[in-house]
Formats: structure tokens, sequence, C-alpha cells
């Protein structure tokens, strides 16, 4: 693990940069303030409810542009990016700037430490923790797709692809040769991941149980 002060740096920068709340700050720039409206979340899916499906995408893109941005950024600076023969320890280090970015979106500075779910964010995270985790993350992607367009909630679809990306990971190591004594750092961390999201949406799942959870598009 890194311990000069660049990496100390590094970690700051990304909580920063992942506390950035892209949601409200279209909401300001719209004239509103989306925690207004719907759940109250300044992430993509309240924004898009609220100010139609192009500003949901483009908070979207943002919010996974802030956990993308410094994950890839610390695995350049330190030499970790494109190799997939790191340590333990170094496998630790790049996921600590990954999730310092991840802890700013769900609990921004900015707002008093009140943030979004984390998931488009989240998914940044680990489609820039490349070779390892790209691919299971654009699997989780296509698991997103599949409930979302078969369900119609969020919720179900973020919890669902959330949870299915440690078993991605496992396959993507045996087919690339990545040993799991050495990586095994990515396997708890997308373990808890999918807990935060779990909790995270407990309000939208006990919704949806309920039938009141708004479907995409509603």
């Amino acid at each position: 693990m890194p311990t000069d002060w660049r990496w100390y740096v590094v970690i700051l920068a990304a909580y920063l940069v992942g506390a950035i709340p892209f949601g409200l700050l279209i909401g300001f720039a719209r004239g509103v303030d989306i925690r207004t409206f719907g759940s109250g979340n300044i992430g993509a899916t309240n924004t898009g409810r609220m100010l139609g499906r192009k500003w949901g995408l483009i908070c979207f893109f943002l919010d996974v542009g802030k956990g993308l941005g410094p994950t890839l950024f610390g695995g350049w600076l330190f030499g970790y990016l494109g190799r997939g023969d790191l340590s333990a320890g170094a496998c630790g280090a790049w996921l600590t700037v990954g999730v310092a970015a991840l802890l700013g979106h769900i609990f921004p500075v900015y707002l008093r430490f009140k943030g979004g779910k984390g998931v488009a964010t989240g998914f940044g995270v680990i489609l820039g923790l490349w070779p390892f985790l790209t691919v299971p993350a654009l699997g989780a992607m296509v698991t997103w797709f599949l409930f979302a367009g078969a369900l119609r909630y969020v919720g179900v679809a973020s919890v669902v692809s959330t949870a299915v990306l440690p078993g991605y990971y496992a396959v993507a190591a045996h087919v690339g040769g990545w040993s799991l004594e050495r990586t095994w750092p990515f396997i708890l961390v997308t373990g808890l991941m999918t807990l935060l999201v779990f909790v995270r949406h407990i309000g939208n799942l006990r919704r949806t149980v309920a039938g009141t959870e708004p479907r995409l598009g509603e």
C-alpha cells in the first residue's frame, strides 16, 4: 500500500470529487431543488423523474464519471492500471481510492453528509478497476437493464445487479487466471457494495412490495 503523501492527497481528492452533488446542481440550474420532489434523493433516478429523461441521463453519466475518474487516476498514478499481477495490498490501496469517491457521493460533506444511494458512482468505480472489475461491471450493467426492462423497478434492478457482481468477478478471475489469494479485496469490496446498496434501497424494496414504488416512466 502506498505510504507517500500523494496517496493521501488522492484519497481526499477522490472523496471531494465524489461528493459533488451533480443532481442537485442540475436541479438548481433548472430552477428547482430535487430534494423536495419524489424520493428526495439527489441521484439520477429522482433527477430524471423531476426534470425528464435527458437530465436524468446527464446526471447518471456525471455520477458515473466522478467514480470512474478518481479510480482511473489513482490506478495510473501508482502504476496499477492494466496490471493483472497486483498484490493484495496494492488491490486494497487502489480500492480505497474508489471507495473514497463512493463514500463522497453517499455522505457528501457539502450537503451535511446526506447524499445519494451510490449505484451510478459505484458503477464508475468498478468500471475503472481495469482489468479486474471492468468486465464484471459491464455484466452488472446488462443485468440492471434486463431487470429494469422486465420489472421497471429501479431499486430492484440496482440491488440484483450489485448482488451478482462478486460472482461475475469470481468468473472473470478464473478466466483471467488471477489469484483470489491476492485479489480477495475485490471480492470483499464488491460484497460490501452489495450490502450497502441493499441497505440504501430498503425503502424502495418495501414500497415495491407494497405496490407504491413508482415504475420507470411513471
